[in-house]
Protein backbone atom coordinates (compact mmCIF):
# COMPACT_ATOMS: atom_id res chain seq x y z
CA UNK A 1 0.00 0.00 0.00
CA UNK A 2 2.93 2.36 -0.42
CA UNK A 3 2.55 5.40 -2.63
CA UNK A 4 6.03 6.69 -1.91
CA UNK A 5 4.90 8.96 0.93
CA UNK A 6 6.09 6.49 3.56
CA UNK A 7 9.57 5.03 3.65
CA UNK A 8 11.48 2.65 5.83
CA UNK A 9 14.44 4.66 7.13
CA UNK A 10 17.67 2.70 7.56
CA UNK A 11 19.98 5.70 7.99
CA UNK A 12 19.91 9.17 9.52
CA UNK A 13 19.08 11.87 7.04
CA UNK A 14 17.79 15.41 6.89
CA UNK A 15 14.47 15.79 8.68
CA UNK A 16 11.73 18.05 7.25
CA UNK A 17 8.57 19.47 8.84
CA UNK A 18 5.28 17.80 7.92
CA UNK A 19 6.65 14.33 8.55
CA UNK A 20 5.44 11.85 11.15
CA UNK A 21 8.35 9.79 12.49
CA UNK A 22 8.27 6.39 14.10
CA UNK A 23 11.25 6.27 16.47
CA UNK A 24 12.31 2.93 17.93
CA UNK A 25 14.84 3.03 20.77
CA UNK A 26 16.06 6.43 19.61
CA UNK A 27 16.38 5.55 15.91
CA UNK A 28 14.00 6.79 13.18
CA UNK A 29 12.61 3.66 11.51
CA UNK A 30 9.60 4.85 9.51
CA UNK A 31 8.42 8.21 8.26
CA UNK A 32 5.27 9.51 6.64
CA UNK A 33 5.25 12.73 4.62
CA UNK A 34 1.89 14.43 5.19
CA UNK A 35 2.54 16.86 2.34
CA UNK A 36 1.94 14.11 -0.23
CA UNK A 37 -1.67 13.17 -1.02
CA UNK A 38 -3.02 9.73 -0.12
CA UNK A 39 -4.61 7.96 -3.13
CA UNK A 40 -8.34 7.12 -2.99
CA UNK A 41 -7.87 3.36 -2.51
CA UNK A 42 -5.64 4.01 0.49
CA UNK A 43 -8.15 6.46 2.00
CA UNK A 44 -10.78 3.73 1.57
CA UNK A 45 -8.49 1.29 3.41
CA UNK A 46 -8.26 3.76 6.34
CA UNK A 47 -12.06 4.06 6.37
CA UNK A 48 -12.30 0.25 6.42
CA UNK A 49 -9.94 0.19 9.41
CA UNK A 50 -12.28 2.58 11.23
CA UNK A 51 -15.29 0.42 10.33
CA UNK A 52 -13.56 -2.66 11.77
CA UNK A 53 -12.64 -0.77 14.95
CA UNK A 54 -16.29 0.33 15.26
CA UNK A 55 -16.90 -3.32 16.23
CA UNK A 56 -14.55 -2.87 19.21
CA UNK A 57 -10.83 -3.33 19.91
CA UNK A 58 -8.66 -5.18 22.39
CA UNK A 59 -6.36 -2.88 24.40
CA UNK A 60 -4.28 -4.92 26.81
CA UNK A 61 -6.66 -7.03 28.90
CA UNK A 62 -9.67 -4.82 28.11
CA UNK A 63 -12.11 -5.12 25.22
CA UNK A 64 -13.38 -1.64 24.29
CA UNK A 65 -16.84 -1.72 22.66
CA UNK A 66 -16.84 1.89 21.49
CA UNK A 67 -13.22 3.12 21.23
CA UNK A 68 -12.55 6.85 21.00
CA UNK A 69 -9.94 8.38 18.66
CA UNK A 70 -7.08 8.08 21.18
CA UNK A 71 -7.89 4.42 21.94
CA UNK A 72 -7.99 3.66 18.22
CA UNK A 73 -4.63 5.38 17.79
CA UNK A 74 -3.10 3.38 20.65
CA UNK A 75 -4.37 0.16 19.08
CA UNK A 76 -3.03 1.13 15.64
CA UNK A 77 0.35 2.24 17.03
CA UNK A 78 0.77 -1.09 18.81
CA UNK A 79 -0.10 -2.90 15.58
CA UNK A 80 2.35 -0.68 13.67
CA UNK A 81 5.27 -1.64 15.93
CA UNK A 82 4.38 -5.32 15.80
CA UNK A 83 4.16 -5.23 11.98
CA UNK A 84 7.56 -3.53 11.70
CA UNK A 85 9.25 -6.28 13.65
CA UNK A 86 7.40 -9.02 11.81
CA UNK A 87 8.76 -7.34 8.65
CA UNK A 88 5.24 -6.78 7.32
CA UNK A 89 6.16 -3.38 5.96
CA UNK A 90 3.10 -2.73 3.78
CA UNK A 91 0.82 -3.17 6.79
CA UNK A 92 3.15 -1.06 8.97
CA UNK A 93 3.02 1.73 6.39
CA UNK A 94 -0.79 1.52 6.32
CA UNK A 95 -0.83 1.85 10.13
CA UNK A 96 1.53 4.85 9.94
CA UNK A 97 -0.71 6.43 7.30
CA UNK A 98 -3.74 5.95 9.55
CA UNK A 99 -2.01 7.67 12.47
CA UNK A 100 -0.69 10.53 10.31
CA UNK A 101 -4.11 11.22 8.78
CA UNK A 102 -6.30 10.64 11.85
CA UNK A 103 -3.99 12.55 14.25
CA UNK A 104 -2.67 15.45 12.14
CA UNK A 105 -0.94 17.14 15.11
CA UNK A 106 1.06 13.98 15.95
CA UNK A 107 4.76 14.51 15.19
CA UNK A 108 6.46 11.41 16.60
CA UNK A 109 5.62 7.93 17.76
CA UNK A 110 8.37 6.90 20.15
CA UNK A 111 8.73 3.26 21.04
CA UNK A 112 11.17 2.04 23.68
CA UNK A 113 11.96 -1.36 25.10
CA UNK A 114 12.60 -4.95 24.08
CA UNK A 115 10.56 -4.76 20.92
CA UNK A 116 11.84 -7.77 19.00
CA UNK A 117 10.89 -10.28 21.69
CA UNK A 118 7.63 -8.40 22.28
CA UNK A 119 6.60 -8.80 18.65
CA UNK A 120 6.20 -12.50 19.39
CA UNK A 121 2.45 -13.08 19.61
CA UNK A 122 2.81 -15.39 22.62
CA UNK A 123 4.25 -12.56 24.73
CA UNK A 124 1.40 -11.05 26.72
CA UNK A 125 2.84 -8.23 28.82
CA UNK A 126 4.45 -6.34 25.95
CA UNK A 127 7.87 -5.26 27.06
CA UNK A 128 7.84 -2.00 25.13
CA UNK A 129 6.20 1.36 25.59
CA UNK A 130 4.72 3.67 22.98
CA UNK A 131 4.54 7.42 23.44
CA UNK A 132 2.79 9.93 21.18
CA UNK A 133 4.71 13.24 20.84
CA UNK A 134 2.66 16.24 19.75
CA UNK A 135 4.82 19.17 20.86
CA UNK A 136 8.09 18.73 18.95
CA UNK A 137 9.32 17.39 15.67
CA UNK A 138 12.06 14.80 15.47
CA UNK A 139 14.43 17.43 14.09
CA UNK A 140 13.75 19.80 16.99
CA UNK A 141 14.14 16.99 19.53
CA UNK A 142 17.56 16.15 18.03
CA UNK A 143 18.70 19.74 18.63
CA UNK A 144 17.63 19.83 22.28
CA UNK A 145 20.37 19.72 24.86
CA UNK A 146 20.10 17.01 27.49
CA UNK A 147 20.39 18.26 31.06
CA UNK A 148 21.58 15.82 33.68
CA UNK A 149 21.02 16.33 37.38
CA UNK A 150 23.33 14.83 39.97
CA UNK A 151 22.64 14.25 43.63
CA UNK A 152 24.74 16.64 45.69
CA UNK A 153 27.36 15.12 47.94
CA UNK A 154 26.47 14.80 51.63
CA UNK A 155 29.84 16.31 52.58
CA UNK A 156 30.36 20.04 52.54
CA UNK A 157 33.89 21.09 51.56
Amino acid sequence: MSDGSSTINKENKSIDDGILYVIVNGEPILEFDRRKPVPGHQRQYLDNMDAQMDQGIQLGDDFIDNPNALMRSQFVANSLINMLFKEQYSTAIAMCTYLAKRMPELQQIQCKGDIESSANETEEDGGFSIEFVFDRSYEKAQQEQTIQFHKPSDKIH
